[in-house]
């Protein structure tokens, strides 16, 4: 009942929030105006939709019932840095490196406060159940957390494909936590939830806002870290598969993007039409349609991450590897590597 009633408290406030967000857009002229190919939408939309959901989820870690733990307070800290590097950006672009130095000093902020990977499951079992990775702690941290905050930015192409990929992720999350007895982790994954459904019928197609590189890091940044106190199988062991696979659509998607831009001698950072959802849409697919199939596909992989959980660590890497597999085939496959 705590749950439902933060998502329906979150939702709220985010609803009431965006029309005013997008407002304070148009003054600002924080405007996305189609200017490419790869632009989907032909009119001006308001961006800076983040900063509605930004809103709802600060209220909803506010209000919950308790104190505030010091992760959550790093999770505070680290979203608003998150946020004012994606207003800074929705408003006058910024350059990758300053995007990126925004990313990395908010992960460095949850780490300082004990938000950091330190054991991993042992894919093999037996008596060791995990494995310490000492040294490797911190960047294998930052490196998750800028990871998936740029995978989130990346799928953000279509009318709320990112924000319905987002909740579906959190959904997934949710489950995983309160199936994992964290508590804490499954209440700030609903205050999340809230957030983005309340933000959701705005972003969809055909949307009336955007929520912009504010709202689509923003939410690569708190699933990244919620997922690594959630994703927990046993005291403080990250069970990494199973974030993977929650997360697995746009991670898939970004490393396939990273590997078909290097192969045909185009800088990593280069955006192209060779995304899934750009794909879907050459085959004739709408909008509409393309958000759908991919919300089907992250829902598929979410029940894959929850069965995940459930099995044995040895058994969760093979249904992973078999997982991998089966997607690189299909992505080598259907030409998800060559130039497009």
């Amino acid at each position: 009942m705590q749950y439902i009633k933060l998502i329906f408290i979150t939702a709220l406030i985010s609803a009431i929030s965006t029309p005013l967000i997008k407002r304070l857009a148009f003054k600002i002229n924080a405007i996305d105006i189609p200017k490419d190919e790869r632009k989907i939408h032909k009119k001006p939309i308001p961006l800076l939709g983040g900063l509605s959901i930004y809103i709802a989820f600060i209220i909803g870690i506010i209000i919950k019932v308790g104190p505030l733990e010091q992760w959550e307070k790093g999770i505070i800290i680290g979203a608003t840095i998150i946020i004012i590097g994606g207003i800074l950006d929705d408003i006058k672009e910024l350059r990758p490196w300053q995007k990126l130095m925004f990313q990395l000093i908010a992960s460095l902020c949850v780490i300082y406060y004990g938000i950091y990977i330190k054991n991993i499951t042992n894919p093999f079992g037996g008596e060791d159940a995990f494995f310490n990775i000492g040294r490797f702690s911190i960047p294998f941290t930052v490196l998750w957390i800028i990871g998936i905050t740029n995978a989130l930015n990346l799928i953000d192409g279509l009318d709320g494909l990112a924000a319905g990929v987002a909740l579906i992720s959190s959904i997934t999350i949710m489950v995983i936590a309160v199936m994992a007895s964290r508590s804490s982790a499954a209440l700030l994954t609903a205050v999340l939830i809230g957030a983005i459904a309340g933000f959701l019928p705005y972003n969809f197609n055909p949307a009336s806002i955007f929520m912009g590189d504010t709202g689509s890091q923003l939410l690569g940044f708190l699933l990244s870290v919620i997922s690594l106190q959630g994703a927990i199988k046993s005291a403080a062991t990250f069970a990494i598969v199973v974030p993977i696979l929650t997360l697995g659509l746009p991670i898939y998607d970004t490393l396939f993007a990273m590997i078909r831009r290097k192969l045909n001698g185009k800088p990593i950072m280069q955006g192209d039409r060779g995304h899934l959802h750009h794909r879907l849409l050459d085959l004739g697919l709408t909008q509409r349609q393309v958000v759908l199939v991919m919300y089907l596909m992250s829902a598929c992989l979410g029940a894959i991450s929850i069965l995940a959980m459930c099995i044995s660590t040895p058994r969760s890497y093979f249904l992973l590897t078999v997982i991998i597999l089966f997607i690189v085939f299909l992505a080598w496959r259907y030409g998800f590597f060559d130039n497009k």
